[in-house]
């Protein structure tokens, strides 16, 4: 395996992604575990009785 290659881009050098698809997962993760953890929420409060 070859580790060092004169040729390459500095973004290349940092394993950087030009298109932000990186940051795009990170963000739709993100977004999905504020959804799921709302939904638990909803859920756990509406199935509480109320109290006397």
């Amino acid at each position: 395996m070859e580790t060092y290659d004169p040729h390459k881009s500095t973004t290349e050098v940092r394993q950087a992604s030009p298109r932000r698809m990186n940051m795009r997962v990170l963000v739709m993760s993100l977004i999905g575990i504020v959804v799921l953890f709302a939904v638990i929420y909803l859920v756990y409060t509406l199935t509480q009785s109320n109290p006397s």
